[in-house]
């Protein structure tokens, strides 16, 4: 997605008290970085922020990391970060935003952060052949996320393609996930939980259906 620079985004990311610049350093360690040590959960392509926002602030038992690539989204995930928690009356505690090129996601996490889930949303989805490997959810992506997806870990998963989302199917068999839950028009099921972001909304305005699936990691081979 291609998006217009905004001047403010360097200043405010590097006054931002729940934003780090250089992830890598804290490879191993993420329990730590957060005040109050909690379950951690993880999205990957964070956006312009409305699902971890809000995602974070409903759930003051979890702490969480919000990844992208660009700079403007990160900004845009701050403001919304503090939008959501400022309505609610709450302090940012549980949320820290962080720049990472998710195909590199190794950089800045190991076995040692044992996350619980892990959140992809309407990534991009790469519909040439020869861009596949770039996909959030093709099989090289699902087996770095091994590394550090807890035994029993889960993968969320929301898209509006039917492409990406037929052969992500098949990329998780493939990495050896187990789709414990899928559907094809996720607003049909009326899940009084799912939070529904610009884009869900933008698209499912037009008549297209989000998919959506869950996906557990068995390391045992057991569900």
């Amino acid at each position: 997605m291609r998006i217009r620079k905004r001047s403010w985004t360097k200043q405010e990311l590097e006054e931002c008290p729940f934003y780090i610049d250089t992830p890598q350093e804290n490879k191993g360690k993420w329990k730590s970085v957060f005040k109050v040590e909690r379950p951690l959960q993880i999205e990957l392509g964070c956006g312009k922020g409305q699902f971890i926002a809000n995602l974070a602030c409903r759930n003051p038992e979890i702490n969480f990391i919000g990844v992208d690539l660009i700079d403007t989204m990160l900004g845009l995930a701050k403001r919304n970060v503090e939008e959501v928690y400022r309505k609610e009356n709450r302090i940012i505690d549980n949320v820290i935003l962080t720049r990472c090129n998710i195909e590199q996601i190794l950089t800045m996490m190991d076995e040692n952060d044992q996350v619980d889930r892990i959140y992809i949303n309407f990534c991009n989805p790469w519909p040439r052949g020869k861009h596949h490997k770039k996909r959030l959810t093709h099989t090289r992506q699902l087996e770095l996320y091994k590394t550090f997806l807890k035994d029993g870990g889960e993968i969320h998963f929301k898209t509006d393609d039917d492409n990406l989302f037929i052969d992500s199917l098949h990329y998780f068999e493939e990495a050896g996930y187990q789709v414990i839950w899928k559907t094809h028009d996720l607003h049909s099921e009326n899940i009084e939980d799912n939070i529904i972001t610009e884009h869900e909304k933008m698209f499912s305005d037009e008549g297209i259906k989000i998919k959506a699936l869950i996906a557990k990691l068995s390391k045992t081979g057991k569900i």
